[in-house]
This record gives C-alpha cells, structure tokens and sequence, in this order.
C-alpha cells in the first residue's frame, strides 16, 4: 500500500504546476493534501477511481485538507472534536480494517511566534485525538515543526523562529514519546540535507536551504509494515515537496 503526503499550497495553483503529473505518476492507494485553500464547491476538476474527502476552512482561500483514496473507508470524520480547534480545515480522519489515517496541517505560529500559545493548545488537543482510536495510528501532513538540528540547514539561526522553537520541538518528542514512530527517521535515522520545505526567498530551494516539517508518523509496533519512506524533493509545484511510505499489510 502506497501513501503519499503533500502540503501543495494551494492546490488549484499547484494543478497549474505539475500536480496532476505527479499524482498520475505515484498512482498511491491514498493521497493526501494539505493546504487546499478552497472550497469543495469550487473544484472544477475531478480524480477519477478516488473517493474525496475534504475539509475546508470557514475564512475562504485559507489552510484546508483534503484525501483521495482509492478503497472507500470505513468511516470518516472531520476535525479533533474541539470546537475552537475545528473551524480551520485542519484534519481528515480515515478508518480502514487495520488502521486509521490522520492527516493533519498543524497551525504555524507564526512570526515572533505570535502564534506559540495556541499552538501548545491545538498540541495538546491533537494528541489526546490521536489517542482515542482502538487501532493504530498513521499521522500523515505538514505537521510544521522540525524537530531535531539535523531536520534544519541553519538550525542556530532559527531557535525563535516558528517551526524551531524550543516549545513546539518539545511538544513533538512528547507526542513521539506518547507512542509514535517517526517513519523517515525509522530508515534513514542519520540521514542530513534531507527537507521538505524550502522558502521563495533567497533561491533556498537551489541552494537546499530547507526544513523537514512534512512526516508519516506512525504508532509504535506498525513499523513492522513500513516497507519505505520517501522524500520527493525533485517533485516542484509548491514550496513543500510531497513525501510518502510503503506499507506491507
């Protein structure tokens, strides 16, 4: 089973972009997508032999998730079932037979993290959702947050700065510690240069000036049917590259 994650930055800019392309050529079993910036209602376009599931912002043109999946679930939800928390667009939830699959878009905090105290909240409140569920867990999206100096190029510079703050890494070893497998740092626990996300400014991206803030996590023991994980950082079309696992169950 192929999944693959991608925070495409507005996903109809990124169909103009070479999205279909790759997703054409990945032909994964789920996709899922973050930042949509849309409406379900304003897709003039389809993904045939995938069931949608979306979840849109109430402010339009802002955050917003989305899974296409090829087998149709076993049930699906939207949000993490608190109120202040649940009207950005932020989560999908998937049940299958073996598993459920959360994709997320962690709230950014924003510059001089003005941002910071709402995301602990939303940190706290996601992974109590995340342990709610009777089966095991595959946590997929841009969960923005690097959370080691190896996941950064200039980790010195960025410890004030959103995605780097002592805060938000502490929180993310706290929800690895709660039970959950990183799956890139599974196969790859030493691997540097390795990013997700590259800013506009400065030809970053030339330059591999990047983040990796985009993750499949998984619950502790599911590791055992992780087959790969993957960093598509040669695919373009948004200021994130998509990422992806193999699982074999």
């Amino acid at each position: 089973m192929k999944l693959i994650s991608w925070n495409v930055n507005g996903l109809r800019a990124c169909l103009n972009k070479g999205f279909r392309d790759f997703f054409d050529e990945a032909n994964a079993d789920i996709f899922c997508i973050q930042e949509t910036k849309m409406q379900k209602e304003q897709a003039d376009f389809t993904f045939p032999n995938y069931h949608s599931f979306w979840n849109s912002a109430i402010k339009k043109g802002y955050s917003g998730t989305l899974i296409l999946t090829k087998q149709e679930p076993l049930s699906h939800s939207y949000g993490i079932n608190v109120e202040k928390h649940d009207n950005e667009g932020r989560v999908v939830t998937l049940e299958y037979d073996k598993f459920f699959l959360v994709n997320v878009y962690v709230p950014n905090s924003q510059r001089e993290l003005a941002r910071l105290e709402y995301r602990m909240s939303w940190e706290d409140a996601f992974r109590e959702y995340l342990h709610s569920f009777n089966k095991p867990v595959i946590v997929c999206g841009d969960l923005n947050v690097a959370h080691k100096e190896i996941d950064l190029k200039n980790p010195k510079q960025n410890v004030k700065n959103a995605g780097f703050s002592p805060e938000e890494r502490e929180k993310f070893g706290v929800l690895l510690d709660s039970g959950f497998v990183d799956s890139f740092r599974h196969f790859y626990p030493d691997k540097a240069e390795a990013y997700t996300w590259w800013s506009y400014m400065a030809n970053a991206r030339a330059k591999n000036i990047g983040w990796r803030i985009d993750y499949f996590l998984v619950s502790k023991g599911f590791e055992k049917h992780l087959k790969s994980a993957t960093i598509y950082s040669e695919i373009y079309g948004s200021d994130h590259c998509p990422v992806g696992i193999e699982l074999t169950l």
